[in-house]
């Protein structure tokens, strides 16, 4: 079992940073094929796995941790204007200004962007990933970051961890 838990944290921890492997259908397809796992735990450890994936971001777009070399002077290297760049820059000048918009809000409005983060963390929606980075764009307390993201991790993860035993006992009857 310390096995499996220790697994569920690497794919959790991997999948918040390279999000292409699905914690959810991991985390379901282990507990369909492995009933004996406690669900509660099961959901903490994935929650660490994931808080700790992001905080990675969050960090990063909070300016604590720097970026690798190539990819810092591939992202804010200066460019010489060209036609398509120009149509691009107009194009996402209102996404842009909305942006800034925002994040000038939460900068005024700390608990709206706490609030924010924490329905995404449960819920997934605004995408937990675009929350993480925002929220260390404006500066969030790291012990709210942490704290915020793990609750609503372990809610949404432990009521996925369970809902195959769930399932399987309404299908039963």
């Amino acid at each position: 079992m310390v096995g499996w838990l220790l697994l569920s944290f690497g794919v959790a921890f991997g999948s918040a940073i390279l999000p292409v492997v699905s914690i959810e259908m991991f985390l379901i397809g282990l507990c369909a094929s492995q009933p004996t796992m406690p669900w509660l735990l099961l959901g903490a450890i994935v929650a660490a796995g994931q808080v700790g994936g992001k905080t990675l971001y969050y960090l990063a777009a909070k300016g604590t941790i720097k970026l690798p070399k190539p990819l810092h002077d591939r992202l804010h290297r200066e460019r010489p204007p060209t036609p398509r760049r120009e149509r691009w820059r107009a194009r996402t000048k209102k996404m842009r200004a909305r942006l800034d918009a925002l994040r000038e809000r939460c900068h005024r409005h700390p608990h709206w962007m706490a609030g924010t983060y924490g329905v995404s963390s449960v819920v997934g929606l605004p995408p937990y990933m675009a929350t993480s980075v925002l929220a260390g764009l404006v500066r969030m307390p790291l012990a709210t970051f942490l704290a915020t993201g793990f609750l609503g991790r372990w809610l949404r993860f432990s009521l996925l961890a369970a809902s195959p035993a769930l399932f399987a006992g309404w299908f039963h009857y």
